[in-house]
């Protein structure tokens, strides 16, 4: 759905918060100084909500072609750090407003719901270090046979040996789905000593979550009751609790689409997710949530390690390569060697896409995680 298509929706909550923070203003005695501070803050908090719109737009804007690529979600996390870094400007400016009632609950809701959000950023990590594990596969096929004068048998081999590791670290991990540790067998089994020890020093940096974790039951806990609040709430908080609120789906909803994308353990997208449009936000971010179910319920998608775009394209040129490996008798005729430069040609772009895009992915995930925890440890302070 376009952008414009959602403006339809704004009106109504701009127009509602203003309805109760004007309430608010009649029902108490100010001094032009202190109407000038709610005036400020009422601006910020409606600042607050367009800039949440406005980045969902964005996301929703993506065809899809863009939607849950490497480059997709990069802009989903820098929507989901740009809205941070304002919310938590606006907690700073009010942390005397923390620990009264009814806005002492709220903000304890959300540093537990952030809490929970570290573990999936921790599951997160987990499945990007998988897909780097994929990608080494499709560069030993790649660097066997691209820029050879003439493909040998060996190099086929070697690429028939690192295809058949690729497809069956794939299906065991859509078989298994347990833990990264359990995974990682089915990787190099000549090099399983070197893979342990590389997997040890990666666990080391605690990222990694426990065998009997699910990123299912971790949304849930994520989205438990998570209702907008009511107008003598808002009224009672200066409208601070609809900022928390909106936050608090804003986590909720990233998390919940890094757990579409990338692998990681008991992946159930069936969430649910009851914001009303009149929320500005609120569409652009339902929009999102049903396509990204529809591509889930796609048939050759229903039993897929991960919903990314780029893990897709590892399977179908794994297949193709593979078919076609299938067919080879030697000497290659040179029409045959020029279908298996071509196929490598378009692996090529595959991994280097990965190559290109997993680093950056991780350092942001890396940074998501540092966020909320800087965030939540302030925000904890201030409520003393």
């Amino acid at each position: 759905m376009p952008a414009t298509d959602y403006q339809g929706a704004s009106a109504s909550f701009t127009t509602f918060g203003r309805s109760i923070l004007s309430i608010r203003s009649r029902d108490q005695v100010h001094s032009m100084e202190s109407s000038h501070e709610g005036t400020s803050q009422e601006l910020e908090l409606e600042a607050f909500q367009k800039q949440v719109a406005e980045g969902f737009n964005d996301l929703a804007s993506a065809d899809s072609d863009q939607l849950l690529s490497i480059p997709w979600i990069r802009k989903l996390l820098d929507v989901f750090l740009s809205c941070q870094e304002q919310f938590r400007s606006i907690l700073f400016k009010n942390k005397g407003c923390l620990n009264k009632s009814p806005m002492d609950r709220y903000i304890t809701e959300y540093f537990e719901r952030s809490l929970k959000a570290l573990d999936v950023c921790n599951a997160i990590r987990d499945g990007i270090e998988l897909i780097r594990q994929w990608q080494k596969q499709l560069e030993i096929v790649y660097y066997a046979l691209d820029n050879q004068r003439s493909i040998g048998e060996g190099q086929i081999r070697r690429s028939m040996k690192a295809l058949i590791d690729l497809a069956i670290g794939m299906l065991d991990e859509k078989e298994s789905n347990s833990s990264f540790a359990h995974r990682n067998r089915s990787f190099g089994r000549n090099n399983a000593q070197k893979d342990h020890n590389s997997l040890g020093q990666f666990r080391s940096l605690s990222w990694s979550v426990s065998r009997n974790w699910s990123a299912a039951k971790q949304l849930q806990a994520i989205g438990q009751n998570l209702v907008a609040p009511k107008t003598n709430e808002i009224i009672a908080t200066n409208g601070l609790a609809v900022a928390v609120f909106t936050m608090s789906y804003v986590l909720y909803f990233v998390m919940w689409a890094l757990v579409a994308a990338i692998p990681c353990q008991d992946r159930g997208l069936q969430m649910h997710f009851h914001v009303t449009r009149q929320f500005i936000w609120g569409a652009p971010l339902l929009s999102l949530h049903e396509r990204i179910l529809e591509e889930s319920r796609k048939r050759e998608r229903r039993n897929a390690t991960g919903l990314l775009k780029e893990i897709r394209q590892i399977e179908k040129c794994a297949r193709h390569m593979n078919e076609l490996t299938d067919t080879i008798h030697f000497p290659l005729s040179e029409e045959k060697e020029g279908e298996v430069k071509q196929r490598v040609q378009e692996l090529g772009q595959v991994y280097y896409g990965l190559k290109d895009g997993l680093d950056p992915l991780e350092r942001q995930v890396r940074q998501v995680f540092h966020r909320i925890v800087r965030s939540r440890t302030e925000g904890l302070n201030s409520i003393g």
